[in-house]
């Protein structure tokens, strides 16, 4: 879990907070010596700059963990916001018209790879754009996602994901906050610039999110894009009772905050810690932590217990130089060491490292299946129906029938059981398909045993 970054603090803290906020359960855990940093002229933890106050007295005991991102290229940071929309900009808002609501929160398949119990579900919500504007956030979707989806491991596991979105009609187009900080707009999301005095720390309300979210299948990642040009972004920490890990904020039409969204994956899927670092914080001395890519051991250390990354050690990785333990990450700059110089955990707009492309993949595969397939298998088949099943790129593909390999047909995504040669003899048989993901960016052997998938049907005459 990403640690919560709290101002003007210097002893040692151990803070576990839980509070219901619209149905979302927030939690958030420090341990931590020196003071965290913010950008310049940030302040701490308190009512977003321009607010009157929060919308009620319950929401301004709330305050949620974010990490912000200055820029392009740069290094993210973290702050906590109220939880609360602020009350400048709640009061703005309008009923929907009868129309308007119609098409409110309606959902659409933007892709479809298989079930969600297959699949890894991705949800898009729009923000700041009008019931005329809803074929504009599909569009904006869709391309948002072909910039994800090109970052790897996404590039090569394409077919473990489907796409959602959710249309949010807002009264107004646009975000508060764009272009100047004065600026407020009536959107279903009341997402917004300049949050916590930061011009490019794009806040939402994390309530409103989850009722959109939960009218889709099963989501498993939440990326909100709000509908501006404005580069700028957000990643929450929290643990929604839909059951996605975290939201990704961003702007629609900027042509780098994909990077935010990859980014904040790699926290709710990876696991991974961030690898940055700030000065102010000096020497970690705690308990070696659980995230793949921190560590206290040296890379002769890890190599000598097998812990952590070692298995990595010494090759080149696709985000630039050789795997080792370089010193600096997870806020502290002594004491702690990640995998390569700078990855996209530590920089915007780098590459995953070869530990935490492994730890990607790990997180693809908690919520989807190496081998997958809309034919069921609780209905017996005939010999003549047609079966059809999806495995990733770098997945082998084998065929069975009653337990014997039908090695002329591996490799075949779309087989009938005639064609496999199920005998017409009046018995039941099995047809088996079996798939096992070679790919050699993982190295880890409990993971691997968890890379291959069966399925299996039932076939009378």
């Amino acid at each position: 879990m990403r640690r919560r970054i709290r101002s003007r603090i210097r002893s040692r803290i151990s803070l576990r907070t839980a509070a219901a906020a619209g149905g979302i359960v927030l939690a958030a855990a420090a341990a931590m010596t020196g003071p965290a940093t913010a950008s310049p002229g940030a302040a701490g933890p308190r009512a977003a700059a321009g607010s009157s106050g929060p919308a009620d007295a319950a929401s301004s005991q709330r305050a949620l963990d974010v990490e912000y991102f200055t820029g392009p290229g740069a290094h993210p940071r973290h702050t906590e916001v109220p939880a609360a929309t602020p009350e400048r900009l709640a009061r703005a808002a309008r009923s929907l018209s009868a129309k308007e609501t119609a098409a409110d929160g309606e959902v659409a398949s933007l892709i479809g790879n298989g079930t969600t119990a297959d699949k890894l579900d991705v949800v898009f919500i729009g923000d700041g754009y009008t019931a005329g504007q809803q074929a504009d956030f599909q569009a904006d979707a869709r391309s948002k996602w072909d910039q994800m989806s090109a970052v790897e491991p996404y590039a090569s596991y394409k077919d473990l994901f489907n796409v959602w979105t959710v249309d949010a009609v807002s009264n107004q187009s646009g975000v508060s906050g764009d272009p100047s900080r004065d600026v407020v707009k009536d959107t279903a999301l009341g997402s917004y610039f300049w949050c916590d005095d930061i011009e490019r720390l794009l806040c939402v309300d994390t309530a409103k999110v989850e009722s959109y979210a939960a009218k889709a299948p099963e989501a498993d990642l939440v990326v909100v894009l709000g509908n501006s040009t404005k580069y700028g972004g957000a990643g929450y920490t929290l643990t929604s009772q839909v059951g996605y890990d975290g939201i990704a904020t961003a702007s629609s039409d900027h042509a780098d905050s994909d990077q935010i969204a990859v980014h904040e994956t790699g926290h709710s899927l990876g696991k991974l810690a961030d690898e940055y670092f700030y000065p102010e914080y000096g020497t970690y001395t705690g308990a070696e932590p659980d995230e793949g890519n921190a560590t206290k051991l040296t890379a002769g250390q890890m190599t000598a217990q097998q812990k952590k990354w070692y298995r990595w050690i010494g090759q080149t990785s696709p985000d630039g130089g050789t795997v080792g333990a370089y010193e600096g990450g997870r806020y502290y700059p002594k004491g702690m060491n990640r995998p390569t110089d700078n990855s996209i955990m530590r920089t915007l707009g780098r590459e995953f490292s070869l530990p935490g492309r492994e730890a990607m993949i790990a997180g693809f595969n908690r919520h989807a299946s190496v081998l997958s397939s809309r034919t069921a298998t609780t209905t017996a088949l005939k010999r003549s129906a047609g079966i059809q099943v999806s495995v990733p790129k770098s997945a082998s593909l084998k065929w069975y029938v009653d337990g014997a390999e039908v090695t002329a047909a591996n490799g075949k995504k779309s087989v009938t059981p005639a064609t496999l040669g199920v005998p017409s003899d009046g018995a039941t048989h099995t047809v088996t398909a079996k798939a096992t993901d070679g790919t050699n960016a993982v190295k880890d052997p409990a993971l691997r045993k968890l890379l291959t998938d069966s399925r299996t049907w039932k076939v009378t005459n």
